[in-house]
Order: structure tokens, then sequence, then C-alpha cells
């Protein structure tokens, strides 16, 4: 396997990887997942055939070929670590416009718009993806306090499966139960900066 055809498959790996966090719905995701992981561990057990059978005369390109077919398969199979560290890219590069959106909100530019759902405010552009699942945010606000809660999908599940959220929230009330999540699943919850949290629930 050449270094060009290499890293074309890294960067198809990568690009898709993307593409599924932000756009791809989570059903069509998991399915995704199984059929790639299968792929790439046909394709490792394949590759380390060819190692065992080259032993004698092995080649630093097929060493490289291993190497990268079995790190695509451990991050694919594995995938925790890849999300955990595209979320805390997405939480950096996107703040500044997620802060803009809240102000929006507060200042009740955006409010929720969309019949199916009495909270959810389907924004006014596609890109950037600030919200995963269609860039809808979810929106609760007293207007007589101002006080809000604004939800943006990190990772957005259907029906009643839990899904990942980035929260903004002054609500008192809201603040009391994410500091509950956090007590009681720190490892999925937890506070980001003053206002701002990480939580997994439904």
């Amino acid at each position: 396997m050449s270094k060009k055809t290499l890293i074309w498959i890294v960067s198809v790996w990568v690009i898709l990887t993307i593409v599924n966090y932000y756009v791809v719905p989570y059903f069509i995701v998991a399915l995704e997942w199984i059929v790639i992981s299968v792929v790439l561990l046909i394709w490792t057990i394949g590759q380390i055939i060819k190692l065992i059978k080259e032993r004698k005369n092995l080649t630093r390109q097929r060493i490289i070929s291993v190497s990268v077919i079995l790190t695509l398969f451990l991050l694919t199979f594995f995938r925790q670590p890849v999300n955990q560290i595209i979320e805390k890219a997405d939480w950096h590069i996107f703040y500044n416009k997620r802060t803009d959106v809240v102000e929006q909100v507060k200042s009740g530019e955006l409010k929720p718009n969309v019949s199916w759902n009495g909270w959810v405010c389907e924004l006014p552009y596609e890109f950037p993806v600030i919200s995963n699942g269609g860039n809808d945010i979810g929106i609760s606000k007293n207007d007589s306090t101002n006080e809000v809660t604004v939800t943006f999908w990190v990772f957005r599940n259907f029906f009643s499966a839990p899904s990942t959220h980035f929260v903004y929230t002054n609500r008192p009330e809201d603040i009391k139960h994410y500091n509950e999540l956090i007590e009681r699943n720190p490892d999925e919850n937890w506070k980001i900066e003053e206002n701002w949290y990480r939580t997994f629930h439904e």
C-alpha cells in the first residue's frame, strides 16, 4: 500500500468522523460504526497476515500500512477518545458564536419557532454547526426576570436516548438541577465555566 493511498484513507476517515459527529443522525452513525469497524477489522487481520508472511523480508512500508490500519480500527472501535477531542475543540472554536446566540435569546431575537416542539428554536443558518442534529437549540426563558437556559446539542440522540449538551443557564432552578446531575454522574456532567455546563441526559 503506497503512502499516497494511506494518506487518502486517513483523510477520508477524518472527514467521515467529523461529518458523523456534526451531521449524521445517531441511528445511522450506529450502523455506520458497525460496518466501518468490521471492514477495518478484516483489513487489519489481512495486513497482519501479510506482515507475518513477509516477516523475513519486511519493508518499512508494510509496517507503516499495518500500523495505520490498526490505529484507524482502534480509534473507530473505541471512539470515545476521538469524540472527546472533537468536543473539546468544538467548545473552544464555537464559544463566541454560542455566546452570541445566548445574547440573541436574552434580547428576544431568537425564540422557539418550530410547530412540533414548544421549546426548540431552529437557528436561521445551517453553518457553522453549533448544535448537532439540525442546528436547533432549546430555549427556556422567564420574560419577567430575563433568566434563560439555552441548550446546544453536542451529540443529539433520538427518541428517549440520552444526549450530550452544552448548556448556558442563569436560572437558579436549572443551575441546581445541573449541579445535582454533576453530583450523581461527574464523569458525564460538569461545569465548564460560570453559567456553562456540559451535560448528558435525556
